[in-house]
């Protein structure tokens, strides 16, 4: 006799359910968060939607750098075309920081040398330094 094959197992979520997921997953709510509000744990929803999730956030992706590069190219709106040039352009804003001394002079070195194993004293004298007043 030939043992007939075990039905395929019934989904852990009902359509409703993996629709919600898929639209939360394009929303971008984390797979913790969904599989929190499934009620289930992440090991479950990656088996049993992982790949979906992943087409769905993949569509919804898609979908807004679709509409961002309509209002970057036809739409003439600078916004969006600076954040697509940043984003896929490898534009970058340069950012030059100079640091000068007192009265833009160079910047001053002290060196010191604690004479001490007292930590009151060794904060004194690095206090005095700092305020001008080292030995």
């Amino acid at each position: 006799m030939i043992a007939e094959p075990a039905p395929d197992p019934i989904p852990p979520f009902s359509e409703e359910q993996q629709r919600t997921a898929r639209a939360m997953a394009g929303l971008g709510v984390s797979r913790r968060q969904i599989a929190v509000y499934l009620r289930t744990d992440e090991t479950t929803l990656k088996a049993s939607l992982g790949d979906d999730l992943d087409q769905a956030e993949v569509e919804a992706i898609s979908k807004v750098a679709r509409a961002l590069f309509t209002m970057a190219t036809k739409q003439n709106n600078v916004a969006a075309a600076i954040f697509w040039m940043k984003a896929r352009g490898g534009w970058q804003e340069k950012q030059q920081l100079e640091v000068t001394g007192k009265d833009d002079g160079p910047i001053a070195i002290a060196e010191l040398t604690i004479t001490t194993d007292d930590p009151v004293e060794a904060s004194r004298q690095y206090q005095r330094l700092i305020r001008g007043t080292a030995l």
